[in-house]
């Protein structure tokens, strides 16, 4: 089992780091609003057709919550993100995506009676520094792109967060699977209207189009699909302390990705990343930082 988790964290880091990437080269050949239709369309018919046991169980009362993480978890990031990438490297959103753990401390303590410790509110200032200065050095070094969008990145975040603290809070009692599953088979509809008043038409598709048709279902099958059943599996025979380390292993292979495509990256944009990831590390320390810091004061 200790081999067989660090494995999973590999295969998540490179999955989901590679997320970013795809979105990018999806949007070559489609619309935001496309890339995200079929985002969720790929994964709902893979999902639902591996999950389909787990959906018959669930209850009246588990699909209220079903519902409201789909549209969290789901529906909303995915669209937000690729309107994102529109005019932001992919590299600077998936370091954005990094702010997820802050938001969900931040969340959990306005909405659902989470304690904040010293530690937790220092981590959570840091990384919000970090963000804030990871935006405006990519503003300053790219004028060409409008990084207002990256505040979209920050909502999708948001939204991520918001879900966490539900799936803590209200769906312990729904097997992984049957969350997710059930999740995208709720988003299934949607997700169809949205693509059809996109204008899509398959009559015209091009040589672009079919490129990105297939990132769009890689990113949809092995990206959505695949990876979150690993996630789950992860969150299983491990704690969570361990399944918070993809969050500093995805900006990773991201960045790697992005510099392969000739994204450029600052210094300053690499000083605030670090700053990010070091928020994120001081909220999941189990010690409280400042009180070892007065004691080696005194």
């Amino acid at each position: 089992m200790k081999n067989l988790k660090w494995i999973y964290l590999i295969i998540l880091s490179i999955v989901w780091g590679s997320s970013f990437i795809l979105i990018k080269k999806a949007l070559i050949g489609l619309s935001a609003l496309q890339v995200g239709s079929f985002r969720i369309i790929f994964a709902a018919l893979f999902l639902i057709l591996v999950g389909f046991k787990s959906i018959r169980r669930l209850t009246k009362q588990q699909w209220k919550w079903i519902v409201i993480s789909g549209f969290l978890g789901s529906f909303f990031p995915v669209y937000l993100f690729a309107y994102a990438e529109t005019e932001i490297d992919s590299a600077i959103a998936s370091i954005l995506n990094a702010t997820t753990p802050l938001l969900t401390l931040v969340f959990g303590v306005l909405f659902f009676r989470a304690v904040f410790t010293q530690n937790k509110v220092l981590g959570v200032i840091v990384g919000l520094l970090g963000t804030a200065g990871l935006i405006f050095s990519g503003a300053s070094i790219n004028p060409d792109q409008n990084y207002l969008y990256s505040l979209l990145v920050v909502i999708a975040a948001a939204c991520y967060a918001m879900n966490v603290n539900i799936l803590k809070t209200r769906m312990s009692d729904i097997t992984p699977l049957g969350i997710t599953a059930g999740n995208f088979s709720v988003l299934l509809i949607p997700a169809l209207l949205i693509l059809y008043f996109s204008e899509f038409n398959l009559s015209e598709v091009t040589n672009d189009m079919q490129a990105s048709l297939v990132y769009v279902g890689i990113l949809g099958i092995v990206g959505t699909g695949v990876a979150m059943i690993i996630f789950n599996k992860l969150v299983q025979i491990t704690d969570p302390v361990f399944t918070t380390s993809v969050t500093y292993t995805i900006p990773v292979v991201a960045l790697g990705w992005g510099i392969l495509d000739g994204e450029v990256f600052s210094f300053w944009q690499l000083i605030s990343s670090f700053v990010i990831l070091l928020g994120v590390f001081i909220v999941n320390r189990s010690k409280d930082i400042i009180s070892k810091f007065r004691k080696q004061a005194i």
